[in-house]
C-alpha cells in the first residue's frame, strides 16, 4: 500500500481514511492479491481505488485475467469496485533467491503441473515447468504507463 509515497506493509494499514486515491501494488499467490482484503478492510469514504496486481501469470492471456479479476471482486465490495481501476504487471522469478518456504512451494506446484497430461496444462503451466530452477524476467516498465495514466 503506498501512501503519499510510501510504501507500507499490509500488516501496518490501520485505517485509509483521508485519501483521495490509494494504490495497491499486490502480489499475485495461488490466485488471490496479496494484502488486498487488508486494504479494502481499511479503506473508508469512497476514495478510488488503483489495483495492481503483479505476477508470473501472463496478463495478455485472457483465461489469466479472469481468474484474477475473480478474485479481485471477491475481495472488493461492490461501493468501492466503482471508483477502481484494475491492472495487471508481469513479473519474474529467480529460484536461486526464493526463501525455503517459497522454494518448497513452487516444487510441490511443479511437481503437480509436470504429472498432469499436456492437453491438461495451460500455457503459463508450460512455462512455470520451463524456467523451474531458473531466473527469468517478463517485467515490461513500458506496462507502467497506463497505470500513471489513471494517477493523473
Amino acid at each position: 500500500v503506498g501512501i503519499w509515497g510510501k510504501s507500507i506493509s499490509d500488516k501496518n494499514v490501520k485505517a485509509l481514511t483521508g485519501y483521495d486515491l490509494i494504490i495497491h501494488f499486490g502480489g499475485l499467490y495461488a490466485g488471490k492479491i496479496k494484502g488486498l482484503k487488508t486494504t479494502v478492510r481499511t479503506l473508508k469514504g469512497d476514495a478510488k481505488l488503483i489495483i495492481v496486481t503483479v505476477g508470473l501469470a501472463d496478463p495478455s492471456n485472457p483465461a489469466n485475467i479472469k481468474n484474477i479479476r475473480r478474485s479481485i471482486y471477491e475481495a472488493v465490495p461492490e461501493r468501492l469496485m466503482k471508483n477502481a481501476s484494475i491492472f495487471h504487471l508481469r513479473s519474474g522469478i529467480n529460484y536461486q533467491k526464493l526463501n525455503l518456504k517459497h522454494r518448497a512451494m513452487m516444487a510441490f506446484l511443479y511437481n503437480q503441473m509436470k504429472r498432469l497430461p499436456d492437453e491438461q496444462k495451460t500455457a503459463d503451466m508450460k512455462a512455470i515447468i520451463e524456467i523451474y530452477h531458473s531466473a527469468v524476467s517478463f517485467v515490461d516498465y513500458r506496462s507502467l504507463e497506463s497505470i500513471a495514466n489513471a494517477i493523473q
